[in-house]
């Protein structure tokens, strides 16, 4: 690999505990991490950073994190940043909502370090 650059990843999640956890097993797989736990600092934050990917649970106390996945799309500097939904919302119609948002995986709480690891290589890739 020529290029030796750390990747940056955001994790927008509302849950201090399930942000650390998330950030901790991306900071194992070698990436750099900045976490937002509400929708507006994560916003100005994505379009401050323009991150390698994000991390993003849909259920926020203030914004939906689809409206921030809307945002991303509608955004020329955003629109190609691979974003990996994290979310308790599990039924199939909740997933189609997150993928025709714009989400480039959908995964569903619980979620496992290598699955995770997973979603985001994958994203980094395409």
């Amino acid at each position: 690999m020529a290029e030796n650059k750390q990747k940056t990843i955001v994790i927008v999640e509302d849950e201090v505990d399930a942000a650390e956890m998330f950030a901790e097993m991306m900071r194992v797989s070698g990436f750099r991490v900045l976490k937002a736990t509400s929708s507006a600092p994560a916003m100005q934050l994505i379009e401050a950073e323009k991150p390698d990917a994000v991390i993003l649970d849909i259920m926020m106390p203030d914004i939906s994190g689809l409206d921030i996945l809307h945002f991303m799309r509608q955004s020329p500097a955003l629109a190609k940043i691979p974003v990996v939904v994290v979310s308790a919302k599990s039924l199939p119609s909740d997933i189609r909502t997150g993928l025709e948002a714009g989400a480039s995986i959908y995964l569903t709480k619980p979620v496992g370090f290598m699955d995770l690891k997973q979603a985001v290589e994958k994203v980094l890739q395409e």
